[in-house]
């Protein structure tokens, strides 16, 4: 396979504190990844580090071999890497259809005189991106949705449509950060199996910070494991379950000894 994105010796401070410690990884295409931890450790950090919210203090990172250190998040997007977050963002006083729609627009090929008067490629552009977001809305289940307003969904179908929403901008990289936060266990199963399709139906790379560890063991084929910014352990599920390290982070000395 070959390899999508890398990190090489990347930290990250804030003023004192170095929340990112010397964070070496990979991942190749077509790849399902996770990046798990006790709380702090710094995994939603890296993921702002990937996708431009923060700029590292010391490293790089490249996608396909170039550097995207010191791009614009909507530079990284348009490069092909989209992200969900761990307290759900969505448009929400917009319509769940209009929540989709807005994902595309990092691809439109109309310009600004375009759009203000209506001319050219916009209505061509628009109705193919109306008629793309129903097809991603009714593979989730948010179909008949579509022209609710985004709050007024239950929680479990408003993390379907953020998922959906960082789709629309085709990506080759989807970072999910906790997409089961907050969901019952049959939840958390229809997801996992939703996270096998995805990334088989739209030939997806998928990088996964998750605290439910029946999920991360469940799907990932490899897992690096973070502790105080630094990575402790990383290997098959099988090497991290039996990983002295992993089980005193999460367990204390006493389970080790």
């Amino acid at each position: 396979m070959a390899e999508l994105l890398r990190a090489t010796n990347v930290s990250e401070i804030f003023g004192g504190l170095k929340a990112v410690d010397d964070f070496n990884f990979y991942i190749n295409a077509g790849e399902l990844v996770g990046l798990i931890g006790p709380n702090g450790a710094g995994k939603t950090t890296i993921f702002n580090l990937i996708t431009g919210v923060y700029i590292p203090t010391t490293g790089d990172i490249t996608l396909e071999g170039a550097s995207i250190v010191g791009l614009k998040p909507y530079q990284i997007t348009q490069r092909g890497i989209t992200r969900t977050f761990q307290n759900i963002r969505l448009f929400s006083e917009l319509s769940v259809l209009d929540n989709v729609k807005i994902a595309y627009h990092c691809r439109v090929k109309y310009g600004l005189l375009e759009a203000v008067l209506r001319l050219g490629r916009y209505f061509d552009e628009e109705r193919e991106i109306e008629e793309e977001s129903l097809k991603l809305l009714e593979i989730f289940k948010l179909d008949e949705h579509a022209y609710e307003v985004a709050k007024n969904l239950p929680y479990g179908a408003q993390r379907r449509l953020e998922i959906a929403r960082a789709l629309a901008a085709k990506p080759k990289l989807l970072l999910l950060d906790e997409p089961a936060a907050g969901m019952n266990p049959q939840e958390t199963k229809e997801l996992m199996e939703m996270i096998r399709w995805i990334r088989k139906q739209f030939g997806l790379t998928v990088l996964l910070i998750e605290h439910d560890m029946s999920l991360v063991m469940g799907i990932c084929e490899r897992i690096y494991v973070l502790e105080y910014g630094m990575v402790i352990a990383s290997g098959t599920p099988e090497d991290i379950q039996n990983d002295p390290e992993v089980i005193r982070a999460y367990l204390g000395e006493e389970a080790v000894n």
